[in-house]
């Protein structure tokens, strides 16, 4: 058993009745507990009625209380209670601390998990064979196109990154066929850059995404980096699909660096030496 549970819980969040939303935010943030619960534990403890978390129960597709604990139980045996997150204006700064880490946590471990590794080994190479990479993303997804673009330069690759629709599209029209796009978002339904990818493809240009499958975006994309991450509805909720690029770029960088060889490697080494004047010594350290 995955996190699907959860994952399925924060899906219907929003659809739930408001008693059933007390009852899956309950069951979030307090999993271990509620599989030793009666069903009249979890009522008192939801402030629903009985007949609510029976209601709940069969939203998602179990039989009655009894088969939910069992599936909830066989989830937590396989390590995936990390995939839930939650919130009440009550909660201490503990409870919602712990709950965050938590959460991005269960989310990297879900991406990890269903990576596609040969799409990933062909967007290492695509990358690693480009004459220019270029990074494009809005909002969140902009400031982590920016970060890849400040990883990918030291890869001795001309690299750029754009936040701006207008820039966006006059970067794509003078791609060519040996360029490559890195676009970035977490909904994959951003109409202004599936329209900035449609010009980079016109050009010849390899388009890789990071995005959710059956997305707009992903069906635009010449390599699509499959990112599902079913954030929350609440308002308080981080949006950790953000970490999860972040981690993404980290491994299409490794991939790059190993892909280029030891010659890439020494000039690393020289940008690190680089930056040595500019900071104060560890201690101990001659200044």
């Amino acid at each position: 058993m995955s996190s699907a549970l959860f994952d399925e819980m924060r899906r219907r969040m929003e659809h739930f009745r408001r008693s059933e939303q007390k009852v899956a935010r309950f069951v979030l943030r307090h999993p271990e507990d509620v599989i030793h619960m009666r069903i009249v534990d979890l009522a008192t403890e939801a402030k629903v009625s009985e007949p609510t978390v029976v209601r709940f129960c069969r939203a998602l597709g179990c039989n009655g209380f009894q088969d939910f604990k069992l599936k909830l139980a066989q989830m937590l045996a396989t390590g995936s209670q990390f995939a839930q997150f939650s919130m009440n204006d009550s909660d201490s700064v503990a409870e919602f601390a712990h709950n965050i880490f938590d959460s991005t946590v269960g989310t990297l471990l879900s991406v990890r998990d269903r990576l596609d590794h040969a799409a990933l080994g062909k967007a290492v190479n695509a990358l690693a064979m480009a004459n220019r990479v270029e990074f494009y993303g809005f909002g969140a997804s902009g400031a982590v196109a920016f970060d890849a673009q400040h990883k990918f330069f030291r890869l001795q690759i001309s690299t750029a990154a754009y936040s701006d629709p207008h820039m966006q599209n006059m970067s794509a029209v003078t791609l060519t066929p040996r360029d490559v796009v890195v676009a970035i978002s977490q909904t994959g339904r951003t109409r202004a850059l599936v329209a900035s990818v449609r010009l980079a493809r016109e050009t010849g240009a390899t388009v890789i995404g990071l995005c959710p499958s059956d997305s707009p975006l992903a069906s635009e994309v010449t390599l699509p980096l499959y990112i599902d991450v079913q954030e929350d509805t609440e308002i308080y909720t981080p949006m950790s699909s953000r970490v999860a690029h972040l981690v993404i770029v980290d491994v299409l960088a490794v991939g790059v660096a190993k892909t280029r060889g030891p010659k890439l490697a020494e000039q690393l080494q020289s940008v690190k030496k680089s930056l040595v004047p500019l900071r104060y010594p560890d201690a101990g350290e001659d200044p």
